[in-house]
């Protein structure tokens, strides 16, 4: 076993320095949730209900919502400045008779291991709360929480067993209980029979937990069947498609988030624009010095004496012929041909 907590227990002038184990364990048959169609396990995340994002846990802390609904947010920091006296210390309050600690408070039970000079003080305390049928009813800081706990002897070792505070335990409310009920002397006499046909020494060893031990055939079998798959591996994808835990070049990296906080984007614009698109690009730029060139001479037009607007009609006629493609202007000057031929 491992311990998880050591310190000492304080007994008037006596010191016991101890460490504390765990001294139950539940055996449960340890069954996941997975997706029935590939079999992959469900995973539990923290998400902000705000922002609809997972939240780290070195980002969460502890609130507690007031009667008038206001939020008070409790740091690291606010609790470590909280007071535990007890914290490396059993302090022993009281002795008390064994039978007026109600079981209803009891919780968790552990183990107490003596230090190696502390054998002697050790078998002190065990031997007085024996003989005395008392048990030492102590405060102890254990996991950030302080809680009242009794020490008692199981065989030789000395056990401190959580009790529940006063407040913890509820009221059994029940209207019902407070109704006359007549129990007839025949009656009474009948159940005392019954409870004496099952009377017995208790000995938990003889009883066994039925549903797992059926759960662990079902499983058995399965396997012994062949009915089993491989456990499926999910692969992670970080940012930008890289599968997670995969080692980049930091290089390459650092110019993506450079070229991200620049553009607000994945690349600037330079990098973002494919080849083809740059060579589309490149063959019309030509095309757009050309229309500039058009819209300067139409300004300098614009701006020339009215005498130079009120071109004649033959004048614009000539000039749109000019513009005319070199199909459309043989094709004029067919007929032409043709009727000076016959006149000749």
């Amino acid at each position: 076993m491992r311990a998880i907590w050591k310190g000492a227990v304080a007994f008037g002038l006596v010191n016991v320095p101890v460490k504390l184990y765990a001294a139950t364990g539940e055996h449960e048959v340890p069954l996941h949730q997975v997706h029935k169609k590939d079999g992959g396990r469900i995973r539990y995340r923290k998400v902000c209900s705000i922002e609809d994002e997972p939240v780290e846990y070195s980002e969460i802390a502890k609130g507690y919502e007031t009667d008038d609904g206001q939020l008070v947010v409790l740091t690291d920091e606010d609790l470590d400045q909280l007071p535990l006296a007890t914290e490396r210390e059993i302090e022993v309050i009281e002795f008390v008779p064994a039978d007026q600690v109600d079981p209803i408070l009891l919780a968790k039970t552990y183990y107490l291991e003596p230090d190696r000079t502390a054998a002697k003080p050790y078998a002190l305390l065990r031997e007085a709360l024996t003989s005395t049928d008392r048990m030492a009813v102590v405060k102890v800081a254990l996991r950030q929480r302080e809680s009242m706990a009794v020490l008692r002897v199981r065989d030789d070792v000395i056990c401190l067993q959580t009790l529940l505070w006063p407040d913890e335990v509820r009221e059994a409310d029940f209207p019902i209980l407070d109704q006359d009920v007549t129990v007839r002397p025949q009656e009474l006499a009948m159940a005392s029979s019954l409870v004496e046909s099952l009377a017995g020494d208790f000995d938990p060893s003889g009883f066994e937990d039925r549903y797992r031990a059926a759960l662990e055939q079902v499983i058995e079998a399965k396997v012994s069947s062949g009915r089993t798959q491989a456990v499926p591996q999910a692969e992670e994808v970080g940012e930008g498609g890289q599968p997670a835990g995969e080692v980049v070049d930091l290089l390459a990296a650092l110019q993506r988030s450079v070229e991200k906080a620049r553009g607000g984007g994945g690349a600037s614009g330079k990098d973002a624009e494919p080849p083809a698109a740059e060579e589309k690009a490149k063959k019309k730029a030509p095309a757009r010095k050309s229309s500039s060139r058009a819209k300067a001479a139409a300004a300098d037009d614009a701006e020339e004496k009215p005498a130079r607007k009120s071109t004649s009609t033959g004048s614009r006629a000539k000039k749109a012929d000019d513009e005319k493609p070199a199909e459309d202007k043989a094709a004029d000057e067919k007929p032409a041909r043709t009727r000076r031929k016959r006149a000749s």
